[in-house]
């Protein structure tokens, strides 16, 4: 609880709230909280009492929050204060698979859909003001909300179609790799850039023709309150309804095209016997339970089946892959189930860097969270030989990720080697169990390690060493 004036020192701005002139989110004591601005009081507070917080909260599809009575600080003594629920991991929509998107897109509606029954509005539709806890989309910026106006359009329209339709629209209509442009365009794709890339026969499709198409003949047009005031545009609720709807419609219709993947299958071509496979299992889910982490990422999860096992042992499941094809699989088996693993689309070798203003609005993963166990499962050839990455550089990069690790070691004489090495020159002299080992050992501890029946393969469970 923050108390005293000797507490300003601990707390830290986060470095991605600067833009909202409605308050800004900050930390004290590993604790987060949002500090409201004197200019939003109105706002908030309509948002209280219309009854709007008290829906979506029951309905689990904003965070909850409770406020903090009074705030001793002399900087922000005129501020609300407010302690929302935490979420486990922040991810950005450029990690996220298709499904994800579409999903916090439909929530984004859902939640402007409830505000106009409420006499509010969303003034921000921006895709990073929704996160996930586990499989479940959930908003959480509180202070996104002002009171509607009747006769005014949806001030947050063309940034939800940059946000989301865009990016959804371009999934679908040309590849999956196109959700990295949301990386690269953190403000949202612009609609005319989108519609260089989609083709012809996305002019079929109304949604895509109207939002997309024809809202880009107006992209360079001004969307602020002045500017709609001075043209004297007029939007009756009715039809700002209608609009929400007809979105609505058309991302529920989004699908992807079918793909084949190189890495889906995985589980059915592996050369594990059914005893191997059982005994690892086992041998995993001992150590998980032994070492009771909080947080688990699994890397080179595939579509997932290790990550189900981690699930009960752990507050938290990361799962990431560069397969979107896995990812979507893992998604949606987990959302059925409401379990607690978040699935990401990242690639190891290339992961999500931090980008945006300064090179700190949108930060790398370590610098979101560590782990407290890493699970790297027919993992570490991959990046041994695949990209050429030494057993150092390996160990390095896991201990910067997390601060316990299980490791499954595959020698060089395994068929899985055998087949990556078919297709490019053997200069692996070193790919061995004591090389591996010797170079692990100089960050982590060794504590145990299990051989696999039926294989040549080991899993090593390491604790990294304290400095």
């Amino acid at each position: 609880m923050i108390s005293s004036k000797q507490d300003l020192s601990s707390i830290v701005i986060d470095s991605s709230s600067f833009r909202d002139p409605s308050g800004f989110i900050f930390s004290h004591e590993k604790e987060i909280y949002r500090a409201i601005n004197p200019s939003y009081f109105e706002n908030f507070s309509f948002f209280i009492n219309s009854g709007l917080y008290s829906s979506l909260s029951a309905k689990k599809l904003i965070v909850t929050h409770s406020e903090i009575e009074k705030i001793l600080l002399e900087k922000y003594a005129s501020h609300k204060v407010i302690k929302p629920q935490k979420i486990p991991f922040i991810s950005y929509p450029y990690e996220w698979c298709f499904n994800q998107l579409k999903d916090a897109a439909l929530l984004t509606l859902k939640i402007q859909k409830e505000s106009l029954k409420h006499g509010m509005t969303l003034k921000d539709a921006s895709a990073f003001n929704v996160q996930f806890i586990g499989s479940l989309p959930i908003f959480i910026d509180t202070l996104s909300f002002e009171k509607y106006k009747e006769g005014e359009p949806w001030i947050a329209y063309r940034q939800f179609c940059q946000h989301f339709l865009a990016p959804l629209a371009l999934m679908a209509y040309k590849s999956i790799e196109l959700s990295k442009l949301s990386q690269l365009f953190i403000d949202g794709i612009s609609l005319e850039f989108a519609n260089t890339l989609l083709p012809k026969r996305s002019l079929a499709n109304s949604v895509v023709l109207y939002h997309l198409h024809i809202h880009s003949k107006f992209q360079n047009a001004t969307t602020s309150k002045n500017q709609i005031k001075k043209n004297n545009l007029s939007l009756s609720k009715k039809k700002l309804a209608s609009i929400i709807e007809h979105l609505e419609e058309g991302i529920v219709g989004f699908s992807l095209k079918k793909k084949k993947s190189t890495w889906n299958n995985y589980n059915e071509t592996h050369n594990y016997s059914a005893q191997a496979k059982e005994v690892k299992e086992k041998i995993i889910s001992v150590w998980l339970k032994k070492t009771n982490p909080s947080s688990i990422f699994d890397l080179g999860c595939n579509t997932g089946e290790y990550s189900f096992i981690a699930s009960p042992y752990a507050n938290t499941v990361l799962s990431m892959d560069s397969d979107p094809s896995c990812i979507e699989s893992l998604y949606k088996n987990s959302s059925q189930k409401g379990l607690n693993i978040l699935p990401l689309v990242v690639d190891l070798t290339n992961p999500t860097p931090s980008i945006g203003w300064n090179n700190k609005e949108r930060k790398s993963i370590p610098e979101r969270g560590k782990a407290d166990m890493l699970l790297a499962l027919a993992l570490v050839h991959h990046l041994r030989i695949s990209n050429n990455t030494p057993f150092s550089q390996i160990a390095e990069f896991f201990s910067e990720w997390g601060n316990n690790l299980i490791v499954e070691f595959i020698p060089k004489e395994d068929s899985q080697i055998q087949r990556i090495l078919s297709n490019r020159e053997d200069i692996f002299n070193n790919l061995n169990f004591d090389s591996f080992i010797k170079q692990f050992e100089t960050i982590f501890e060794l504590t145990e390690k299990q051989p696999i029946p039926d294989s040549n393969r080991i899993l090593c469970l390491f604790k990294k060493k304290s400095l």
